[in-house]
């Protein structure tokens, strides 16, 4: 069940609900998930469940733009394959090696970028 609520997290992402969506930071990102996650089942009626795919689309289409612009630099920060997708169980992790006293520094956006350049460096 956690692993099919955190992949509901990220897939198939509706357009923002609230102001600057990819700037949560990842403190209060994680904080939810896990919330989420002790809920069950029950957290598929959340509106929490909402907020965290608007986030993760937002990171995700945030860094995408970014790699496109750097791309057409010649300056790429990570080479990913064409279609990468994230997965949640991956995400998470990547959000868990923030040490905690750093994690409400980082928006999201920028942990997407970091697991991007960490996971699929350029050779």
């Amino acid at each position: 069940m956690r692993k099919y609520l955190a992949a509901m997290v990220l897939l198939a992402l509706p357009a923002a609900i609230h102001a600057a969506p990819g700037d949560m930071n990842v403190a209060t990102f994680l904080a939810k998930a896990d919330a989420l996650q002790a809920k069950g089942a029950m957290a598929l009626l959340s509106s929490d469940m909402n907020l965290l795919k608007s986030e993760g689309q937002a990171a995700g289409l945030a860094y995408h733009n970014r790699l496109a612009a750097e791309r057409a630099a010649g300056h790429p920060s990570s080479c990913p394959p064409q279609g990468t997708r994230v997965s949640s169980d991956d995400l998470l992790a990547h959000l868990r090696t923030y040490p905690a006293n750093a994690r409400p520094k980082v928006s999201m956006k920028q942990a997407m970028a970091d697991f991007f350049i960490k996971k699929y460096p350029c050779r």
